[in-house]
């Protein structure tokens, strides 16, 4: 099992990487790409569902956190060391990490 400053940087690393995805600039074309294609057949459940994922930081970022956490137990070595519930645990703890600095966000956006 990763300790507690190890899963706090991976979930801060969740957060930003969510907020990439979603709302920077930077990915805007890509996106933009995306609603084009969606607006080519608006009514194919397919194109729907992956348009409802990237705009959602909660979706994203469950994801997101998922892949963080499985790159960084494949690069330590360490994927090996815990049972998968164990690691199912963590993935929970990191994305939970993340929505919760996205919920922060967006309060301290409305207030500001």
């Amino acid at each position: 099992m990763i300790d507690l400053t190890t899963l706090a940087l991976l979930g801060l690393a969740g957060y930003r990487a969510t907020q990439l995805a979603v709302h920077d600039t930077i990915l805007d074309p890509a996106r933009d790409r995306m609603h084009a294609w969606h607006e080519s057949r608006p009514d194919s459940a397919t194109r729907e569902f992956v348009i409802a994922l990237i705009s959602c930081v909660y979706c994203m970022g469950w994801w997101i956190s998922g892949a963080i956490l499985a790159t960084y137990l494949l690069v330590t070595g360490q994927f090996e060391d815990a049972p998968l519930l164990i690691h199912g645990l963590e993935w929970f703890a990191i994305a939970g990490a993340a929505v919760f600095l996205n919920r922060v966000d967006d309060t301290l956006g409305r207030v500001g």
